[in-house]
């Protein structure tokens, strides 16, 4: 009787020891694969933040190549006319944070650009670098070259490029507009050479990123068109900044 109760009491415990090392075996691969997902989304997020200022939106998959040209300091009464001729030529809309003491006298190219579906876009009247020049005189400078624009275009403008890209958050909290910065820098104002801004440009792009130019060079305004058609013709398609921007 003894026998039979040990041999009944040395098959619990079996089974017992069985359902444990079953149970651990379980946990530990829940627990394997929990953070083997925890190390794949810190990855993710790494990526994600290549290009902080940048997050494409719903609708615009990652396999569409996609980038947006913004021009600075205009409008130029010459210059600016030749890149909107050449950007309507080949379908291709771009985005113009323009300066209010550029306004006066190019009054039909910033109509061509509203007609034309580019996106028009406040640049501040002069040059100030905003963090510096304090929120009264950063407001006038806003808020005067957004009358003008809608004087205009009849639409004022939602969208800031901070001079210098210049920001801090003061500003943020203080302006409605929506600052928009860059992921590529093309420097045309210091090169002011075709061939080293666009070799530098295209060096640089990628998919969903946001070209900073200046539409007042004749050199900026061939570089932008000679990007144009290289980025054209390697399957990307042109939107204004907008739509790679989550406000």
């Amino acid at each position: 009787m003894r026998r039979k109760v040990r041999h009944l009491l040395l098959a619990v415990m079996a089974d017992l020891l069985l359902l444990v090392v079953l149970i651990y075996m379980i946990v530990s691969g829940c627990f394997k694969t929990a953070v083997e997902t925890g190390m794949i989304a810190v990855k993710k997020s790494e990526m994600a933040s290549d290009k902080p200022d940048i997050t494409l939106q719903e609708g615009i998959g990652y396999e569409e190549k996609v980038v947006a040209l913004t021009f600075d300091d205009g409008p130029h009464a010459i210059y600016t006319k030749e890149l909107l001729d050449g950007l309507k030529a080949r379908g291709v809309e771009a985005t113009f944070f323009l300066m209010g003491s550029s306004v006066e006298g190019n009054e039909d190219l910033i109509r061509q650009m509203e007609e034309d579906g580019h996106l028009i876009g406040n640049h501040g009247y002069r040059h100030i670098q905003m963090t510096t020049a304090g929120i009264p005189a950063v407001r006038e400078s806003v808020e005067k070259t957004g009358r003008m624009i809608k004087g205009i275009t009849g639409i004022e403008p939602e969208y800031l490029r901070p001079p210098y890209g210049d920001w801090n958050e003061e500003l943020a909290e203080t302006m409605e507009l929506t600052p928009v910065f860059w992921s590529v820098d093309s420097l045309d104002w210091k090169y002011q050479n075709t061939s080293q801004i666009t070799n530098r440009v295209l060096k640089k792009v990628g998919n969903g990123d946001i070209i900073l130019m200046h539409d007042i060079f004749p050199t900026s305004v061939e570089a932008a068109l000679e990007i144009v058609d290289t980025l054209l013709a390697q399957g990307y398609t042109f939107v204004t900044a907008d739509e790679l921007i989550i406000d």
